[in-house]
């Protein structure tokens, strides 16, 4: 069986450059998400300052009126973090919070990102870093998950596990992630296949 699901979120590297147009774009995927029986989430969303230096307060209204919007419309959010972790866990603990729960896409390997996920009731998906050589905390915080938290993704076409570190991505090395986390879990690679999955068809409701 093949299911067609659909997101609807303003990027915060797509962010329009005042907050009148950033909201006249939030009732556009308002309208977009309406019109479809096919959208389970609003994202990707949230902060990135490897890129955006210079609008970070843009950046900030844009990911709090989609969480509203996230809300008001009863969806989950998927969440972009990038050199951004202290302002999102701020905006997750003192802003707003997220009522159907939600995703922090490719996680940062950091404790207090995780922590904070946790608490909110999010959950933690996982791509290629997990198995960097250089990503030493990656088993310490693959522990810190409970099962029923955790999700695998890609990134694609960018973070390719080791072995194709630096290659272009695809989901044919979904493997690789899911193989890390089955190891610093004891698990086998079947259990986490299944374990994610099931994660996955429970956040977005499907």
């Amino acid at each position: 069986m093949i299911l067609y699901m659909q997101q609807f979120g303003i990027h915060p590297n797509e962010i329009e450059n005042t907050k009148e147009d950033i909201d006249k774009s939030i009732l556009q995927i308002e309208d977009l998400v309406k019109a479809s029986k096919k959208v389970v989430a609003i994202g990707e969303i949230g902060l990135d300052y490897h890129w955006e230096k210079d609008r970070k307060e843009l950046q900030r209204y844009s990911f709090i009126e989609q969480i509203k919007l996230a809300n008001k419309l009863e969806l989950p959010i998927v969440i972009h973090s990038r050199d951004a972790i202290m302002d999102t866990i701020d905006i997750l603990r003192n802003d707003v919070k997220p009522n159907k729960n939600g995703i922090l896409h490719c996680c940062q390997l950091n404790k207090d990102l995780v922590k904070t996920g946790l608490e909110e009731e999010l959950y933690i998906s996982f791509a290629g870093a997990i198995t960097f050589k250089s990503s030493k905390n990656a088993d310490e915080i693959i522990k810190m998950v409970p099962d029923d938290r955790i999700l695998i993704e890609t990134d694609c076409p960018y973070l390719s596990p080791e072995p194709h570190r630096g290659q272009r991505n695809d989901s044919r090395n979904i493997k690789y992630t899911a193989q890390k986390i089955a190891d610093v879990k004891q698990k086998s690679l079947e259990e986490i296949a299944k374990i994610t999955y099931e994660n996955a068809r429970r956040i977005y409701g499907i």
